[in-house]
């Protein structure tokens, strides 16, 4: 800790330099557990160093991704637990890249606060560092910026950065892709983190008891359920693309399945969901009737119990669940890729 660095009138003023000196020890022993052998700098420098390592890779393609977590932070408020939403903003990131077969490297994140309270920031990173974790990540650098006036005092915005790597002749591109191949479903943990401003709108999660258990959540509440962090797929994907041909994979985000799985599918090409196949969580079931929300708008939004979707050939369909399920995904079909111009449906 820097103890010659302090400010009475920038402290006046609403920013304690102190305070985030005091967050940067806490989250020391978080940020320890995803160190790499790439990683070639310590916290609290400019910049963070990584050396990468290219065993195995011909041509080297880096591939980046960046997102946040959203409106689902809300919850975090509400529910006054901060030690998982920085999963999701890692997962969010990770979960992208890994649809062109890339291997995450690092990542970076930045938390925005109205004020910098140690022990909160250090739970918001504990969760970024989990996430790293369990996608092989390290976490190498990131900013806590303190904006009084700017945010309300007991509220963060929470933002993320990875990069990875992929060899060039193994990206995943969908041209290989063709009549016959299979869609499989890998499932997700919940809602993840898209469709919280609907969320919050249907369960009118600030005048409303969120904390009490719900008998169809199995006995969770809804703040709970809706908290529960994204599902990061990165180290089974990587099991499967290391032992078969993957020709297709999508995250399903925000625009559900009707926005995201076309993106990995080819002009000519659709893929055919069957809507029974789906193993539709309680907490959608949940949201649709509270809602009031037709079937085609929930696919249109939400993940409905589907995180990410992975397109084989049919002849290494068994083989692609078999790899999945020892990984620790209860995969499973739910459609085949057919002709058409629709690029999906959902029947």
């Amino acid at each position: 800790m820097n103890n010659n660095s302090k400010s009475d009138v920038y402290a006046a003023a609403g920013v304690d330099i102190t305070a985030g000196y005091r967050a940067v020890e806490l989250m020391k022993k978080h940020i320890a557990a995803t160190i790499t052998p790439s990683v070639c700098s310590d916290v609290g420098g400019f910049g963070g160093l990584f050396e990468l390592d290219l065993t195995g890779i011909t041509k080297p393609v880096l591939v980046s991704g960046t997102d946040g977590v959203g409106t689902k932070l809300k919850l975090a408020f509400l529910m006054n637990k901060h030690d998982t939403v920085g999963i999701d903003c890692v997962a969010m990131c990770v979960n992208d890249i890994i649809c062109c077969g890339a291997k995450p490297l690092f990542f970076l994140d930045y938390i925005a606060c109205g004020k910098n309270v140690p022990e909160k920031i250090a739970d918001i990173v504990k969760g970024v560092c989990d996430g790293c974790v369990q996608s092989g990540a390290a976490l190498i650098g990131g900013e806590t910026a303190e904006m009084p006036g700017f945010y309300p005092v007991d509220e963060y915005d929470l933002a993320g950065y990875c990069t990875g790597v992929v060899d060039k002749a193994k990206i995943i591109d969908n041209k290989t892709m063709s009549e016959g191949d299979v869609i499989i479903a890998l499932p997700s943990s919940g809602v993840h983190s898209n469709g919280f401003s609907l969320v919050r709108k249907v369960f009118d999660v600030e005048n409303s008891d969120i904390k009490s258990p719900v008998d169809c959540l199995g006995g969770k509440s809804i703040g709970q359920t809706l908290l529960t962090p994204t599902k990061i797929y990165v180290k089974p994907v990587l099991a499967l693309i290391s032992e078969l041909s993957v020709k297709g994979i999508s995250h399903i985000t925000g625009g559900g399945f009707y926005e995201n799985i076309p993106r990995s599918i080819p002009d000519g090409l659709c893929a055919k969901i069957e809507k029974n196949a789906v193993k539709v969580l309680p907490i959608f079931d949940l949201i649709a009737k509270k809602g009031k929300i037709d079937e085609r708008d929930m696919f249109n939004t939400f993940n409905m119990g589907v995180g990410m979707s992975v397109i084989v050939s049919k002849n290494d369909a068994d083989r692609a669940l078999e790899i999945l399920r020892a990984n620790g995904e209860d995969a499973y079909i739910i459609g085949e890729i057919i002709k058409s111009e629709s690029k999906i449906e959902i029947c």
